[in-house]
């Protein structure tokens, strides 16, 4: 190959000679232990000589991750409603298509089918993916972690023997308030990180506030998107007052914790004037 080859010339030679394994399912590395290359990356930018050895794994087959947020979204809004709307098979015969006498169920129901269709229009019309698939056996995972909890939050939420707030409609409307509060910040976020590859490319970039005051807390967080999503299921689980939506909360907290830790690395690593004072995810703190 040319030294000014780039890795996704280099995959889509590799393809040619072996069909088998289309580009998204190939890693290419210098080192059999070190990073994937990245597409744009051009061969003689890289620590080689005049020759280089290129080391390939196979990633097994793949799924976009537009069909793979899709897939794990349409799941736990469809799913609620079957508790929301007391189906036979779930609660018996008895408690069949009765409304809840208590309306933060009916409350809870609109919050959470709103923060999956949000999900839905951002996979859509916003997100832009530094990398294109995923492996497909990580479907089945993350599914059953999304389906399987919406599962069990309707469950208990809509149950007929579910017990409201302590504090009534004090805790409900602050709640709520917080709800939509981090709902739109979390939206912000994402239109702000979607601004920074607008142009197409996949090049890692220091994101900074912008005018929306939502995005200023890019001040003092790396991942403030995170910081926004762990506040909205804060806030729906003090609306609730629903012990698996708080365990899911928690749940929630520790995996965007580690992802926030692993992207605040990268900025690190990868440009020198990074903001010194920010944190991954909660100011000051984490």
């Amino acid at each position: 190959v040319e030294p000014n080859a780039t890795i996704r010339e280099i995959r889509l030679m590799f393809h040619k000679l072996y069909p088998r394994w289309y580009p998204a399912r190939q890693s290419i590395k210098l080192d059999p232990k070190g990073k994937s290359l990245r597409d744009e990356e051009i061969l003689q930018h890289l620590p080689v000589g005049t020759t280089a050895t290129l080391y390939f794994k196979d990633l097994g087959p793949q799924i976009g991750w537009t069909t793979v947020f899709l897939i794990e979204y349409t799941g736990p809004l469809f799913i609620y409603f079957l508790f929301y709307f007391r189906m036979t098979f779930v609660y018996g015969l008895d408690e069949r298509f009765t409304s809840s006498p208590h309306p933060v169920v009916n409350l809870a129901c609109i919050c959470h089918s709103f923060h999956y269709i949000k999900r839905l229009i951002e996979t859509v019309f916003v997100h832009r993916f530094s990398r294109g698939t995923m492996p497909l056996r990580n479907i089945v995972k993350n599914c059953l972690y999304y389906w399987g909890f919406a599962a069990w939050l309707a469950y208990y939420i809509n149950h007929p023997l579910y017990t409201p707030p302590s504090y009534g409609k004090n805790q409900i409307n602050f709640a709520v308030i917080m709800f939509l509060l981090c709902e739109a910040g979390n939206f912000s976020i994402h239109v702000a990180l979607s601004d920074l590859r607008r142009n197409g490319s996949k090049t890692c970039k220091i994101p900074y506030p912008t005018k929306n005051p939502f995005t200023w807390l890019f001040f003092f967080v790396s991942c403030p998107n995170y910081t926004y999503e762990v506040g909205t299921w804060i806030s729906f689980t003090i609306m609730t007052q629903c012990v698996p939506v708080g365990l899911f909360t928690l749940l929630c907290f520790i995996q965007m914790t580690i992802w926030a830790k692993d992207k605040h690395c990268t900025y690190l690593r990868e440009f020198k004037d990074y903001p010194s004072h920010r944190m991954p995810i909660i100011p000051f703190l984490l």
